[in-house]
């Protein structure tokens, strides 16, 4: 045996005989005697998604059997046709030379930072929140007291004018000084989570993300909102940006120096990039480059080492991944994405230049300094100054032990939150439609003119968090909506038409059909940007339809009646408008509509029975909204009580009580919301279920998702704090988890394996609505494991030791990823090869 070696190679098999292992294999799974070859999963077998990832996941564990992705069950849902499409392709003609993919280098791999380090950079984050939280403090006091030493209102308006405009030049100014002082230019590089060097990384991108400059910008909106003065800070910071660049995003460049954007280029909405990623324990940065006149979608993902040569566009949705570029002129969309997709320059151009830019700059600056800053300035000095417990203050008795202090504290919190939600409640149904009023569908507006701060205006007021969570998940969400300008059919309720987390551009333009329900983060695209201009569509989704989460719908949507769209679907603008079929995956594909196992769960016997079911949810998702109200208002009578413990220890201890308020106030947001989640959990764990949302199980879910605040952690998104809070709200974590802000929505049915590598915008969720059927299951990332930026992991799911999921990639339910493998795509299967081989593209100049 000298100089041989044992081929263990499976020996290859012809269609019919690995159809027939197939439909062996299915019978098992599905629990039938046999399958026949053209017997169709869904129809015939009644297989469902959850089902059909469990044959794919055992299949792949057959060295001989093909390994089918989701996609290729669903394309192909006979096992004839799968074992057919699953063939290997026959080998090259003689003297031809077969096409190669070349094989990705193996990389060696990187050393960990151990506890000690983990714990020294702990150590430092701490630190670094003290001293900004006690400079915010010294800026506090300071501006306090320069502010009270005014004569008169003139007086205290313009010595509140000049502190604030120098607290607020200092704090614009400390990102940009910090960014060049501690790391220079960025370079493409890798730097070590948990080591000296990541700390550096972590502080920069801390600063350059916390610059107030972003509140005037509409950074933490959740509309689009562009402003030049995002332009001039990402230049300040490093990033070579050309003429007549719009940024609608809120997630701003990070390694900044790496970011290139040419002239007339438009990042819209909730576009990632960040020209950084994180892997197996390793933040690695590397450059994006834009050329002119690029159109960067809603939602879309571009990883490092991509480009996009000029005039092309990248889709709704769509992802970069790793040395992916886009050549000039070309439209691309999907995950990855591919050729293909329709024009997004649906607003057409017009006069935009400089001096419009530079006048809308000052404006919103002269708005912060002449009126936001002061305003602010002025009510520290009324809770300072003017607290309730002067007459406490000034016959030396102590605050606290008075019971004048605790009755004020109520008095304040009560008609301070009533108010608000009254006037909140009055206020986003009359002021929208009267600014409204000058604005028409379908016209084209000139940016950073009266008509777009209008608009601007319109999304901020009607898109109220609050509010959504108040009435979400229940039936008066719709009388809601139609309150603030939805055109919203209530003549078929089901009780949970919308979740909680809803977006528009503007709710005049939105109109959704009878009996249509939405799971939850429905974003609706009704106003298109280019560079120059914005243009109001209506946005038409059809009825009896059902829409699952984190879906973008633009106003060129082609769906109709009665189309299930899937979680994170594509939707597709273009082509005939689809009806009476389902719809997966980016670009999107037909699936069918719905199964038998859904509709025996989802279903109710009879009318009468709906109408009590119904009742009795409506009843009960009243309680709920109460509950909701009263928690955050407990919350703010907290808050009060600290604040108005400051005033009263103002006086002996000076800049130390603000520092202490601040602190206090950071410390009792998350204790008591850590309480309030694990409270309603009755300290226990959920449990995996499956039941109809009209089961008193699914309205106590509802509930836990209206009273809980799944995203308050993220403030402390890449430190070991992010870590200590999941394992305290129940998350079963490993040692030294590198979490860069992943959003867990039931958090005690996931399990993250020691040292796993969670990226910006990751989800892990473990539960899904589709239709009127609710299902929960537990899902594992184990150890080592890497999830990349936006990938999304559903219920039911196991994230194998080292494994990867690169950008945007969507794991589907019930889905099994192997140790060591790479996935990538939506619906997510095995990466094949390297980053898929394109043309490199050179991106024009900036100007």
């Amino acid at each position: 045996m000298t100089g041989t070696s044992l081929d263990l190679t499976p020996p290859p098999h012809d269609a019919t005989d690995t159809a027939t292992a197939l439909g062996a294999l299915l019978a098992e799974v599905v629990g039938v005697e046999r399958v026949a070859p053209h017997d169709d999963f869904f129809d015939q077998l009644g297989a469902d998604s959850m089902v059909l990832a469990r044959f794919c996941a055992r299949a792949r564990k057959r060295p001989d059997l093909p390994s089918p992705s989701m996609r290729d069950v669903y394309d192909h849902p006979t096992v004839a046709s799968l074992a057919a499409a699953l063939a290997p392709p026959p080998p090259a003609e003689p003297g031809r030379k077969a096409d190669a993919v070349p094989a990705p280098e193996p990389g060696a791999p990187a050393r960990r930072v151990g506890t000690a380090g983990y714990v020294l950079c702990g150590v430092l984050q701490f630190l670094a929140f003290v001293a900004y939280g006690y400079g915010f403090a010294i800026a506090t006091t300071l501006t306090y007291e320069y502010v009270a030493a005014g004569a008169g209102f003139p007086g205290l308006y313009l010595r509140a004018v000049e502190a604030g405009a120098v607290t607020f030049v200092a704090m614009c100014l400390l990102p940009i000084a910090a960014k060049w002082l501690l790391v220079g230019r960025w370079q493409p590089r890798e730097i070590r989570v948990w080591s000296l060097d990541y700390y550096r990384f972590w502080l920069v991108r801390t600063l350059v993300r916390a610059n107030p400059l972003l509140l005037l910008t509409g950074g933490r909106s959740h509309t689009s909102s562009a402003s030049p003065l995002t332009v001039l800070y990402l230049r300040a910071l490093g990033a070579r940006i050309g003429k007549g660049v719009t940024i609608y995003s809120r997630t701003l460049p990070v390694c900044t120096d790496l970011i290139t954007l040419g002239a007339g280029t438009v990042v819209r909405k909730d576009a990632q990039l960040t020209g950084y990623r994180a892997q197996d324990g390793v933040i690695r940065t590397g450059p994006v480059r834009i050329g002119r006149d690029v159109v960067v979608g809603e939602g879309a993902v571009l990883d490092i080492r991509t480009a996009m040569g000029d005039g092309s566009q990248v889709g709704h949705a769509s992802v970069l991944v790793v040395g992916q570029a886009v050549p000039a002129g070309e439209s691309w969309h999907g995950v990855p994405a591919v050729p293909g997709g329709a024009d997004l320059h649906t607003a057409g151009p017009m006069r935009c230049g400089s001096v419009r830019r530079a006048a809308q700059a000052a404006v919103q600056l002269v708005l912060a300094l002449g009126l936001y800053l002061p305003a602010a300035v002025g009510f520290a000095s009324v809770l300072l100054d003017e607290s309730p417990l002067s007459s406490v203050l000034d016959s030396g008795a102590t605050a606290f032990t008075t019971w004048t202090y605790y009755r004020d504290a109520l008095v304040v919190t009560t008609v301070l939150f009533l108010g608000v939600l009254l006037l909140g409640l009055v206020g986003v149904a009359i002021v929208p439609r009267l600014l409204n009023l000058p604005l028409r569908a379908d016209r084209t507006y000139r940016l950073y003119g009266f008509h777009y701060g209008l608009h601007r205006a319109i999304g901020r007021l009607t898109n109220v968090r609050f509010l959504n969570r108040l009435f979400g998940d229940s039936s008066y969400i719709v009388g809601y909506l139609r309150w603030i300008g939805y055109d919203v059919d209530p003549t078929e309720q089901t009780g949970s038409n919308f979740g909680t987390e809803l977006r528009h551009e503007t709710p005049f333009h939105v109109t959704v059909g009878r009996g249509t329900m939405v799971a939850d983060g429905l974003s609706v695209l009704n106003a298109d940007f280019s560079a120059t201009s914005f243009r109001i569509s209506r946005v038409t989704i059809g009825p009896h339809s059902f829409l699952g989460n984190r879906i973008l719908y633009p106003p060129q949507g082609r769906t109709g009646e009665n189309v299930l769209l899937a979680t994170k679907v594509l939707v597709p603008m273009d082509g005939e408008v689809r009806h009476d079929t389902g719809l997966l995956g980016a670009p999107s594909f037909r699936i069918p509509r719905t199964v038998e196992r859904d509709q025996q769960l989802a279903t109710v016997r009879s009318r009468t029975e709906l109408r009590q079911r119904l009742s009795r949810k409506n009843r009960y998702n009243l309680r709920s909204m109460a509950l909701f109200l009263a928690v955050r208002w407990v919350h703010l009578l907290g808050m009060v009580l600290l604040a108005l413990g400051a005033a009263d220890l103002y006086r002996a201890l000076g800049v130390e009580a603000v520092a202490l308020d601040l602190v206090g106030s950071l410390l009792f947001t998350v204790v008591f919301f850590c309480l309030v989640e694990r409270a309603v959990l009755r300290f226990r764990s959920l449990t995996p279920r499956s039941c109809s949302i009209y089961d008193p199980y699914f309205w106590w879910h509802e509930r836990f998702w209206k009273l809980v605040i799944p995203d308050f952690d993220q403030a402390f998104a890449g430190t070991p704090f992010k870590n200590l809070l999941s394992r305290a709200l129940g998350v079963r974590l490993g040692r030294r988890v590198f979490d860069d802000g992943c959003f867990l929505p039931e958090r005690t049915l996931v399990t993250i394996g020691d040292e796993a590598t969670l990226n910006f915008g990751t989800v892990v969720q473990c539960h899904s609505q589709e239709d009127g059927a609710f299902k929960s299951d537990r899902s594992t990332v184990e150890a080592r494991a890497t999830l990349g930026t936006g990938a999304f992991v559903h219920y039911g799911v196991t994230v194998g030791q080292g494994a990867e999921l690169e950008a945007g990639t969507f794991v589907m339910k019930g889905e099994e990823v192997p140790a060591g493998a790479r996935w990538e795509g939506n619906p997510a299967r095995e990466a094949t090869g390297p980053t898929t081989p394109t043309r490199p593209v050179a991106p024009g100049p900036l100007s």
